[in-house]
């Protein structure tokens, strides 16, 4: 039987398909991102178009015979090769389950679990591996998890920015978390540096403006020294840049998520798996962090299906990254 066209065109696997509300400004809400799936039966898979990872051809066939792990296999009429449905992704040649790895690397960004805890935590559910697999897996799959929500931010927020920094020990010297934040709450960029200077300083307001695709009116931070110079360097002299007391408090306080995410780590060894890390935590915890509506308390059970509803859009988005 020859395999025919779905609706919604062919389906490539690895590959997400999303729809991004244009009205959004943040990731925080149902209708930011909603993934696009083909509900169809399982006998009707062999109507449904497969593009070949090789050769982009749609012109393939189901096996009835699977992998190891359950996933299906499939064989195409043109370039007359086999596939199944985790060729071409990063998942591709893991031993384990596709939702078991992004579980795993969820919950190491997430949770104040240590590597060896993740790893005893799986063993209870019949999943053995190292606490060094959990460390390939979280350098493999968080910066593109990192990325992907990243990505989704560009051009949105306010122009009003509250800038703030803290010291992470990273092997056996401190390390300076920059972090800024738009004026209602929401993230706007996270980077470590080595150093706390004016080209620190600069580096982290441009990568800043990367994501918001414009500068800001007014920046509030503390009385550092390096702030005043690198504002007027980056965005000219008529910003407006205020220093008053108390100005930084949800902003200072932020800080405690990230310091008591890694004493159960008993810090980092190397400074890049630090910034990953760190980038990582602050993207993933800022897309699960609630904004209730309104002066009015959301219903717990609300709450629980919005919070297991963003975990089911992580996880779609490593698969898609």
């Amino acid at each position: 039987m020859e395999s025919r066209m779905s609706r919604k065109g062919p389906v490539r696997f690895g590959r997400g398909l999303w729809e991004t509300s244009e009205n959004s400004s943040t990731l925080s809400g149902l209708a930011a991102i909603r993934p696009l799936r083909c509900h169809v039966e399982r006998r009707a898979w062999r109507l449904v178009s497969i593009l070949t990872p090789h050769c982009e051809s749609g012109d393939t066939s189901e096996r009835r015979e699977r992998t190891e792990l359950g996933y299906r296999r499939f064989r195409c009429r043109t370039c007359l090769r086999e596939f199944n449905e985790r060729t071409g992704t990063r998942f591709n040649h893991l031993q384990y389950p596709t939702d078991v790895v992004c579980r795993v690397v969820l919950w190491r960004v997430r949770y104040k679990l240590s590597l060896r805890d993740l790893a005893e935590m799986f063993v209870e559910r019949g999943f053995v591996f190292t606490h060094e697999t959990v460390r390939n897996w979280e350098a493999t799959f968080a910066p593109l998890l990192t990325q992907h929500l990243r990505k989704h931010r560009y051009g949105h927020g306010s122009r009003r920015w509250h800038v703030d920094e803290t010291l992470i020990r990273v092997n056996g010297k401190w390390a300076y978390l920059y972090r800024a934040l738009y004026h209602e709450g929401s993230l706007l960029d996270v980077r470590l540096s080595e150093t706390c200077d004016l080209a620190a300083a600069r580096a982290f307001f441009r990568s800043a403006r990367m994501i918001t695709k414009r500068s800001p009116l007014r920046v509030t931070s503390d009385c550092h020294g390096s702030y005043p110079g690198a504002l007027r360097l980056e965005f000219g002299p008529t910003i407006t840049h205020r220093t008053t007391r108390y100005a930084n408090n949800l902003l200072e306080q932020r800080h405690r998520a990230v310091k008591q995410r890694t004493r159960p780590m008993l810090g980092f060894k190397q400074f890049d798996s630090a910034a990953r890390f760190c980038q990582a935590h602050d993207e993933v915890r800022h897309f699960l962090r609630f904004q209730p509506i309104g002066h009015r308390p959301a219903p717990l059970a609300w709450q629980r299906r919005i919070q297991h509803h963003k975990f089911t859009l992580l996880r779609e988005m490593m698969l898609a990254a």
